[in-house]
């Protein structure tokens, strides 16, 4: 009993805390997906009209889309309402989980992410509307050109749908590259130096990056490869901006404390 007594409890209690604070945030990022996923859902039909327009307009006269399932003209749109409510409620979900992480970062660390965080969600959506404005009609149109005679192009809606999704998963992460070089930067994982050095291969990787996240096609592939390319170029010089104000910031700390330590560190005359 005097063991049981005496078991650390309180120091449970905080991760206790934690963990019910985390499930309500969950709980509150899952409510606000639901919200936004019931308003658009009268207007899933009109959502995918929307989001199957790139390939409509390249189409030629009298070629429509098809579904293979007898329910997927009703799953598709469904399906496509619910990842854009995610992708909707990105800013919402993106809040708690900063607010959740926030409690356990030094304040330079927090003056970092909070701008960090409204920048990836920018950049997020930025990279979708490239892919829709630009990759989507580039791609359908070469599709259609190159194909043979005698063939008629027929997209099933469920497949369509999984291809475009694809694309705004993959140009949505491709275009958080500059977060990413700041960070790494920022946390002294690399030098901006090193990375500077290493620029070739950095290339390579982003059209390597590109011919993974991409369906098989040399428009595609260059469309994410290059963009990929330039992000990490501005998220360069964005970490050596900021690395040389925090050296700076340091330095200064350092030679305002300078005379304290210097008087701190010399003893004083001892007076006769």
């Amino acid at each position: 009993m005097s063991e049981l007594s005496n078991s650390p409890e309180p120091k449970e209690m905080p991760f206790v805390q934690h963990l019910l604070e985390l499930r309500d945030r969950i709980l509150k990022m899952a409510l606000a997906v639901m919200i936004v996923a019931l308003v658009a859902m009268p207007f899933a039909n009109q959502l995918f009209v929307l989001v199957a327009k790139p390939l409509m307009q390249v189409l030629p006269m009298g070629a429509q889309m098809v579904s293979n399932e007898p329910i997927g003209p009703f799953f598709t749109p469904l399906k496509l309402t619910l990842v854009l409510s995610i992708f909707l409620s990105m800013p919402f979900i993106l809040y708690h989980f900063w607010a959740f992480v926030a409690p356990g970062l030094y304040q330079h660390e927090r003056q970092l992410i909070y701008p960090l965080l409204i920048s990836s969600v920018i950049l997020f959506y930025v990279g979708i509307l490239f892919a829709y404005w630009l990759v989507l009609p580039l791609v359908f149109g070469f599709m259609v050109s190159t194909t043979p005679v005698g063939v008629v192009m027929m997209t099933d809606i469920s497949r369509y749908l999984d291809f475009v999704l694809t694309l705004f998963f993959a140009f949505g992460i491709a275009f958080q590259v500059p977060i990413i070089t700041i960070v790494f930067v920022w946390m002294d994982i690399v030098t901006a130096e090193s990375l500077s050095e290493k620029r070739s291969y950095i290339i390579v990787m982003a059209f390597v990056i590109g011919m993974f996240l991409t369906p098989p096609d040399v428009i595609s592939q260059t469309l994410l490869s290059v963009p990929i390319w330039l992000l990490f170029e501005a998220g360069l010089v964005i970490a050596r901006f900021l690395k040389a104000k925090q050296r700076a910031r340091e330095e200064s700390t350092e030679l305002a404390n300078y005379p304290l330590t210097k008087n701190l560190e010399s003893p004083g005359k001892e007076i006769k």
